[in-house]
């Protein structure tokens, strides 16, 4: 879908093309509302400001949606096939693959929710060093960077989701 396809929708489809990258109503509801959109340089900027801050309530219902990092998710709905894709870097065979489990585990422990982090583009390497970073946080300090890995994910899966065709010829990434 393009940007122009995503003006046009009624509400509820458009509610549905963008609850995938972030299901935090009040977020999928202020980009709805703030449409027509000029370009995606203004949709983009929309979804950065958009339900700022995030509620605790808002950011555990999100994170409830997200599998451990290294864990592929499950199901077929949109949310788990992006997910799916954002870890496909990480090889569950890897050594770094058990590590990334005790990271896991040893972040909720500390927080009581699971690490979230944008893992597109990023090595195995990177995310342990940044899980072994974050569990050092305070609460606080934690529950910031939490929402902004939330936003930075929504951001890419909207760009995804709401892309200009590519030009003749061009391949996307």
């Amino acid at each position: 879908m393009n940007l122009s396809t995503f003006n046009s929708l009624t509400p509820d489809e458009a509610r549905a093309a963008v609850r995938p990258c972030l299901d935090v109503d009040r977020w999928v509801d202020e980009l709805v509302a703030g449409r027509p959109y000029a370009d995606a340089e203004s949709l983009a900027a929309a979804a950065s400001s958009a339900a700022n801050p995030f509620t605790d309530a808002e950011v555990d219902a999100a994170l409830a949606h997200h599998p451990r990092i290294g864990e592929r998710a499950e199901g077929s709905g949109a949310e788990a096939c992006l997910s799916r894709g954002e870890q496909a870097a990480l090889d569950p065979a890897a050594e770094t693959a058990a590590r990334l489990v005790e990271a896991n585990q040893a972040y909720e422990k500390r927080f009581g929710r699971v690490f979230l982090i944008r893992a597109a583009g990023r090595s195995a390497e990177e995310i342990l060093s940044e899980a072994t970073r974050r569990v050092q946080n305070t609460d606080e300090a934690e529950a910031a960077e939490t929402a902004d890995q939330l936003r930075q994910i929504a951001l890419l899966r909207l760009h995804g989701a709401v892309a200009e065709p590519a030009a003749a010829g061009a391949q996307h990434p």
